[in-house]
């Protein structure tokens, strides 16, 4: 006797959520422009890298690949979990945006080591480079990535991926600022470490950005509750329903990296079983403000003897 809320689920109490249809359009030209704009750049930045002979530009233009690769995988993430669920894959493909936003974060986690080795490598062995273009070439730098920076910054709290594709935006404006300041030294002043120690800042930088994205998604993927859900203060809003004399086993995770649910035994008195529906619509309609869209209720009497090891 498990409800299960999919079907009308979608039709109504959306109007205080993230999932307004016209966002997906704005997102998804975002993803697009972003891509486009950054494979431009990349190719502008390793022509000008081996021109110049500046590591900083072609670290940069291989952080800025490994965004392309990062937007290219949240694109698909997110035209995946628009796909309806089959046969083998009963969600769909909407935990594809989890595991997306952790590819995200773990390659820019490799990107940084990569970084930060070359840095190092190039801080003993210094090498000529034309600081003039290398500020030039990063001035566009900075402009694309602002802009595609930009494109994301009004949803970025409402999805993991987008919230990764902003943070490699804006990582990557403030990375380009650095080398253009680097080229601007080393024009004047002919110090070519400069080039090594603005690497490894922006590495550093990259880092800590990072480390929560990678957290977050990790913890999706272990199916943890999501980071701003507090477990305590659901069940304590499911407890004021009426007719609800009991929660057991309740579980919240996140299906995908916007869309969350929650399973639970309900305690109700035997008295009561008629209202089990009109129970389930107030929990779920509750629910809905608390943004977990999917719920799957099990009814249990007051009067039973729960076995189970939490009860």
């Amino acid at each position: 006797m498990s409800g299960h809320s999919h079907s009308h689920d979608h039709s109504h109490g959306f109007g205080h959520h993230h999932h307004e249809a016209p966002k997906l359009d704005h997102l998804n030209a975002a993803f697009i422009w972003g891509i486009i704009l950054n494979s431009a750049f990349v190719i502008i930045e390793v022509i000008a890298g081996l021109i110049t002979g500046s590591l900083s530009l072609l670290t940069d233009a291989g952080h800025n690949l490994s965004d392309v690769v990062g937007l290219a995988l949240a694109l698909l993430a997110f035209k995946l979990t628009k796909v309806g669920s089959n046969s083998n894959y009963t969600y769909g493909y909407k935990r594809s945006t989890i595991l997306v936003s952790f590819f995200n974060a773990v390659i820019l986690v490799a990107s940084i080591g990569i970084i930060a080795y070359e840095a190092v490598i190039r801080f003993m062995h210094p090498q000529v480079i034309e600081g003039a273009t290398v500020a030039w070439v990063s001035l566009i730098g900075i402009a694309i990535n602002a802009f595609t920076a930009w494109l994301f910054v009004k949803d970025k709290d409402t999805d993991l991926n987008v919230k990764g594709a902003y943070m490699h935006m804006a990582m990557d404006a403030v990375v380009s600022l650095g080398v253009v300041i680097a080229g601007v030294i080393i024009y004047f002043t002919k110090l070519y470490w400069i080039d090594s120690v603005v690497s490894l800042i922006i590495a550093v930088v990259i880092l800590r950005g990072t480390w929560s994205l990678l957290k977050d998604s990790l913890r999706l993927e272990m199916d943890g509750v999501p980071k701003e859900m507090n477990v305590t203060k659901i069940k304590a809003e499911l407890l004021k329903a009426k007719g609800v004399v009991d929660i057991h086993h309740m579980h919240v995770w996140a299906l995908s990296t916007t869309e969350n649910a929650l399973t639970a035994h309900l305690v109700i008195a035997p008295t009561d079983l008629h209202l089990f529906d009109s129970i389930k619509s107030d929990l779920r309609h509750r629910l809905q403000h608390l943004d977990i869209n999917h719920s799957t209720f099990e009814p249990e009497f007051a009067d039973e003897k729960c076995d189970e090891p939490d009860c």
